[in-house]
């Protein structure tokens, strides 16, 4: 390169943005601001010495920058197009993550240090004039940090040497002047001090954190592992069970089938033996009506005589005794029973489920338990904390309270399961043996004992009181888009989500939503009060008879109209109380 390119006399590198101060000589425009910025009260100039009263205005060098100008033009136009960097330099050049040279030009090398007093970064050949110019020797260096910018105050592009307690913010020293006057001032160094307190109990906390959920991690690794074996024995163990259950109803089977099979070999062989005899009566009977109709016309009257007398006596001595058939003798009852076994097994076996599943659901494998807030907070978690708001909805608590959302409900018969009598104004459901003379209807429950009101209930509070008696009763509400054909969870109140129900019997009650099953441990009420908070979304079981003791609170979110409805079983009912 041409000997006529200038370097700054005080980074000793090519010039940029070159200005010359009234001795002459030329500087990179930040290097002489930089080093005057840091001056104390006199401005002198770094290569002559030369002392100035006032600050002087740096110059704009044209020539210089023409020089450096045509120096960069002939090294483009002249030397040899760049090599890329060889894998032995790639780690010098400042990468994206990087804090690049702010004095390199092109391509630049990675920082290893950065001034806090110039506000730069330096690699490793720009950083060379702070160890060997006595000039920045009060000059702070710290381990290379990016964004260097916010080290300087925005309002008066001093650096940023205080910390105001007050506002909680870094100022420099003219801020101290005007805005954050009166405020209590410290050192950055100082409040970095304290904050390394805290950074240090940060720390040790969050380690300590690390250790529990490491150890949590090991408990659940252990817990998954044994459910896995658990899991693994109760499927095998099932297994063989279902399968001797199976087994033993096959030997039922036989010994029905074997029941069946020599009861009616024992008829059979009875009816084939009367009618053997009664064929050879007959038999005997025609052959004597014949010796009877012979003699009837004989002409000899001593041989009709004699003859009468002996035909006649030997037809009374001989005479059968009749035989007579039942006609009702059927196997009709065996039926009957085997039906009714299957009923009693899918009603135990569903019912027996039903606590196993709601069980197993009540069992907890693991779960996410809330950390308690810690009692030491930072400023600026005080200043966004906020105390819960106490404007919570005035629920009823006694009954007179209750009653003032009572609304009138009345079944309605066109949902009505067939064998429901339907009573009382529609306000009573019992489950009959027999069929109602009900016509077909779209919304019936075709296969289930269940009932829905007529009216749909929206937007505010209600509440209604229901007695029931018998085996058992589930009452609650569902949308009107449950389905009723069939047996299945989906048609079922309660077992879906289009529905809410309390189950209740003489030993047991329990709550359900969907595959959700609460077992409830209450003593037994025949008279049950229902509040329903639509718009807050709730729905709530009272034990009336116990000065309104909740039994049970489902929390939703209901997105349509809901209707009451009841589910009634054998020898039950159900009544909506007039309130």
């Amino acid at each position: 390169m041409s000997s006529d390119v200038q370097n700054c006399l005080l980074c000793n590198d090519y010039l940029r943005d070159p200005v010359s101060i009234p001795c002459g000589h030329t500087f990179c425009k930040i290097c002489i601001n930089t080093y005057w910025n840091h001056a104390s009260g006199s401005y002198i100039c770094p290569h002559c010495k030369v002392t100035f009263d006032r600050r002087p205005v740096p110059r704009k060098n044209q020539a210089s920058g023409r020089t450096l100008e045509r120096a960069a033009r002939k090294t483009e136009t002249f030397s040899s197009p760049p090599l890329p960097p060889t894998s032995s330099s790639d780690n010098n050049y400042a990468g994206t993550q990087d804090v690049p040279c702010d004095i390199c030009t092109g391509q630049k090398l990675k920082a290893i240090k950065s001034c806090l007093m110039c506000l730069a970064s330096y690699c490793e050949k720009h950083l060379k004039p702070h160890f060997e110019n006595t000039t920045f020797k009060r000059h702070k260096l710290v381990d290379e940090i990016g964004h260097l910018d916010r080290q300087i105050c925005p309002q008066h592009q001093k650096g940023l040497e205080l910390y105001c307690q007050t506002d909680q913010m870094c100022i420099c020293v003219l801020c101290t002047v005007k805005e954050h006057k009166g405020h209590e001032l410290v050192s950055a160094e100082t409040e970095r001090t304290e904050e390394q307190n805290l950074l240090s109990a940060t720390q040790a906390e969050i380690q300590q954190r690390i250790g529990e959920r490491v150890k949590q991690m090991e408990q659940i690794k252990q817990a998954v592992d044994t459910l896995k074996s658990s899991a693994k024995r109760a499927l095998q163990e099932t297994e063989k069970l279902f399968g001797e259950m199976l087994r033993s109803i096959e030997r039922m089977q036989a010994d029905m089938n074997k029941l069946i099979t020599t009861n009616k070999s024992i008829a059979l062989t009875q009816a084939e033996g009367h009618l053997e005899r009664l064929e050879q009566e007959i038999g005997d009977l025609k052959r004597r009506d014949a010796e009877l109709t012979q003699l009837s016309r004989t002409e000899d009257h001593i041989h009709f005589i004699q003859s009468f007398h002996t035909l006649c006596a030997q037809t009374e001595a001989e005479e059968l005794p009749t035989v007579s058939v039942n006609p009702y003798f059927n196997f009709d009852p065996v039926t009957k029973t085997v039906s009714e076994m299957k009923v009693h097994l899918n009603e135990f076996s569903n019912a027996e489920l039903a606590k196993v599943n709601a069980t197993v659901h009540e069992m907890t494998f693991c779960e996410l338990n809330e950390r308690k807030k810690r009692l030491t907070m930072s400023s600026s978690e005080v200043a966004v904390y906020r105390a819960p708001s106490s404007s919570a909805r005035n629920l009823p608590r006694v009954r007179d309270d209750f009653l003032r959302y009572a609304c009138p409900l009345t079944l309605d018969s066109q949902t009505a399961y067939r064998q429901l009598y339907i009573s009382r104004g529609n306000r009573k459901a019992t489950l009959k043996r027999d069929s109602q003379s009900y016509s077909d209807h779209p919304e019936r429950f075709d296969c289930l004992p269940q009932v829905l009101c007529k009216e749909p209930l929206s937007g505010g509070s209600y509440y209604w009181e229901v007695e029931w008696s018998g085996e058992g009763a589930a009452m609650g509400i569902a949308y009107k888009g449950i389905k009723r054909s069939g047996y299945g969870d989906t048609c079922r109140i309660g077992y879906n989500k289009k529905s809410w129900s309390l189950y209740c019997s003489d030993s047991n009650y329990s709550a359900r939503h969907g595959k959700d099953q609460v077992e409830i441990n209450t003593r037994y009420c025949s008279k049950i009060g229902v509040f329903l908070d639509h718009l807050g979304g709730t729905l709530s079981f009272y034990d009336v008879e116990d000065a309104m003791a909740l039994i049970h609170k489902f929390k939703a979110s209901f997105k349509e109209p809901v209707y009451p409805g009841f589910w009634v079983w054998y020898e039950s009912a159900i009544t909506i109380c007039q309130l």
